[in-house]
């Protein structure tokens, strides 16, 4: 639990509940969805939205805004980069960060390269496509495996590909390569893959696809026979995961564990519950974080918060509907989210169990406060760094790492 913040918390919590027993307090606009106390901060979005859409209850966008007591410490360990994508803590304490042309890297502590690892197949690298997500088997100590996603070419049109490996003793190559599941079917567009690859506690994994953006496959985000737009849970081999909510159905591919899903780039656990927290891309407005359930539909292109980049509604311009899980929390205007993070470490105790979205378009990342599965207050971090913010990891050392498109590795600690 936060300490630091506990009379923020209250504020928000008791705003949530005033709004949520007093009708006066909707309105047609996301602005004015909440009201704000004389004490509690205004929410951190001042923009116009993109549309007037009404949220599906008080609180699910524009939330009171919060700041962070704790003096920080924000230093640039590396601005070399090339294009990083995603950023893991070794066991050791270094980092594994791979790049989307297709490098994979260790960094020391520091943040000075280390090693760069041979052996990966070839990327399609262009749009949103290249080598993307990377995680640690949770027995790694033992079996040195690392499993990651890529853009890959095949004769439909590049896909998602997720490829396991085993990192040889001297760090330096993979070893037994091998591809154990493909998100079908491929498309020629170079958009919207998703991904992230997480690990549940039996050691299987969790990997977000996306649906590839174009008008004429986005719809497949809703068709159980395909696995783009989707949550899929699957074993070290690729294989679906026994009893999964779509097992035995027809017509259903049985790895499918949620759909209805655009671009979702983040996915974390929740320390506190346990739960599959999910953030994506919405078109204009409409980003979205979402609590991931078996069998559940999160709507899209069917409904969304969002508009389409010309302006027009997108389908029916429906926000609600039977059958359809809310998000938790929205954005409008975009701030374009990738990975998420609960922050476990120890260096910053107010910012415990808080989740952490890396800011893309809105460039910085935001700290949400979460209480009940609802967030209850908002902060925009780092802001005058001007950086789109990629990935994070909490350290060994409790900090908070981040990447960013320019190229950049923070570390972000307290004074």
């Amino acid at each position: 639990m936060i300490h630091a913040n506990k009379s923020l918390l209250v504020i928000g919590i008791g705003m949530a509940a005033l709004v949520a027993s007093s009708p006066a307090f909707f309105s047609s606009s996301p602005a004015s969805s909440v009201a704000v106390s004389d004490t509690a901060l205004p929410p951190v979005e001042t923009r116009q939205p993109n549309s007037q859409y009404k949220s599906a209850f008080a609180g699910q966008t524009r939330i009171a805004g919060v700041k962070t007591k704790t003096p920080l410490s924000v230093t640039v360990l590396n601005s070399e980069l090339k294009l990083p994508w995603a950023i893991q803590c070794l066991p050791d304490g270094r980092f594994l960060i791979t790049e989307k042309g297709g490098t994979m890297r260790i960094f020391k502590t520091n943040g000075q390269p280390d090693k760069t690892i041979e052996g990966l197949p070839p990327v399609v690298f262009g749009g949103q496509g290249g080598l993307l997500d990377v995680n640690i088997d949770p027995d790694f100590a033992r079996n040195r495996m690392l499993f990651w996603d890529y853009a890959e070419q095949t004769e439909g049109g590049a896909l998602l590909a997720v490829a396991k490996g085993k990192l040889s003793a001297d760090d330096s190559r993979l070893e037994g390569v091998e591809v154990i599941y493909r998100a079908k079917p491929g498309y020629s567009g170079k958009l919207q893959y998703g991904s992230r690859i997480l690990f549940d506690t039996d050691g299987n994994l969790f990997v977000s696809t996306g649906e590839r953006s174009g008008n004429d496959i986005r719809i497949k985000a809703q068709d159980l026979s395909t696995a783009l737009g989707k949550v899929i849970h699957i074993t070290k081999e690729g294989k679906p995961v026994a009893g999964g909510p779509f097992a035995g159905k027809a017509d259903a591919l049985p790895e499918i564990y949620a759909y209805g899903l655009r671009n979702p780039e983040g996915m974390a656990w929740n320390p506190q519950t346990h739960e599959l927290w999910e953030a994506e891309f919405g078109p204009r407005g409409g980003d979205e974080i979402n609590i991931i359930r078996p069998g559940n539909n999160y709507g899209w292109p069917l409904v969304t918060y969002g508009i389409e980049y010309s302006g027009d509604k997108v389908g029916e311009g429906i926000q609600q509907r039977e059958g359809v899980t809310q998000p938790v929390y929205y954005w409008d205007p975009s701030i374009s989210p990738c990975n998420i993070l609960f922050y476990t470490g120890n260096n910053i105790p107010e910012w415990k169990n808080n989740l952490f979205v890396c800011g893309l378009s809105g460039l910085h990342i935001a700290r949400l406060i979460i209480e009940n599965n609802k967030v209850t207050g908002e902060e925009r971090l780092l802001q005058d760094k001007n950086e789109r913010w990629r990935s994070l990891a909490i350290g060994k050392d409790g900090a908070m790492y981040g990447v960013t498109d320019k190229g950049s590795l923070y570390r972000i600690a307290k004074q």
